[in-house]
């Protein structure tokens, strides 16, 4: 029987990571890099090296920017067979990357909703579907645990609730919910755990109308039953959960990371 240290290790491991600049994502980054995983970065550009270099100079592991446009599907299709020609073999999928747009529904532009689902929703799919994809192409004897990796896509409490003047959003949280169900009924008996984490209100750049608003923000902490806002570090230690054999059984989850809101 394993020891619950090796359960949790990513040694060997190489995870791929969308939104891994700041934030959510960039603490998930620093989490698999200190349980051992190689990671892949992608990037707008390269004009932030602020998480490769700290995983690389601090975390001593490896790290690399590849250069993608979220919105573009081409360039999103092209993610997958760029970074494995080059060698890297990544068993770990993060998607993290998203976007906010902010309009009373009935005013709501068609370019903003498109623009919202295409990053937050396909861009989501298709990724997960050519990773996927991957992983089922590797020989079975690479995978003597019968495990072929892990896909963490980042929901949110939109997931499950409305919100306010952001329709678009929530459709493309909503979607990735049942996007995340939908591939693990085909993926988990094929060794590939599918898996989302929904954050709640974190205080992150995202929220900044919302910790600026101070009647919003005071209906927000009133409900809160942890007291606080989250914060980046707060995901650590699910993503690391989800990413490692800790969690061979688990797939199909939407695993709530909101302080206790969701219970209220």
């Amino acid at each position: 029987m394993a020891s619950v240290a090796s359960l949790f290790s990513l040694n060997g491991r190489t995870a791929l990571i969308t939104g891994g600049t700041r934030g959510i994502g960039q603490a998930m980054a620093f989490a698999l890099a200190e349980a051992g995983a190689d990671i892949i970065l992608v990037q707008r550009d390269e004009s932030n090296t602020a998480t490769r270099d700290e995983i690389i100079n601090r975390l001593g592991r490896k790290a690399y920017i590849h250069v993608a446009e979220l919105s573009d599907r081409k360039s999103v299709k092209e993610i997958v067979p760029s970074v494995t020609s080059q060698g890297w073999k990544p068993d770990i999928l993060v998607t993290c990357a998203g976007i906010q747009r902010r309009h009373p529904s009935h005013q709501f532009p068609d370019e903003d909703w498109d623009e919202v689902l295409e990053v937050n929703l396909s861009s989501v799919f298709v990724l997960c579907r050519e990773f996927g994809a991957y992983l089922l192409s590797r020989d079975a004897s690479e995978f003597p645990s019968g495990r072929r990796g892990s896909i963490i896509n980042v929901a949110s409490l939109l997931t499950f609730q409305g919100g306010i003047t952001v329709p678009a959003y929530a459709a493309s949280k909503g979607g990735i919910g049942q996007m995340t169900k939908a591939l693990s009924n085909e993926w988990i008996s094929k060794g590939i755990n599918v898996n989302a984490i929904a954050p709640g209100y974190i205080d992150t750049d995202m929220n900044v109308a919302l910790i600026n608003d101070a009647n919003r923000n005071a209906g927000i902490m009133a409900r809160i039953p942890a007291g606080r806002w989250g914060k980046p570090e707060d995901f650590k230690g699910p993503v690391v959960f989800l990413a490692s054999s800790a969690s061979s059984y688990v797939s199909g989850e939407i695993v709530t990371v909101d302080g206790g809101w969701m219970g209220r």
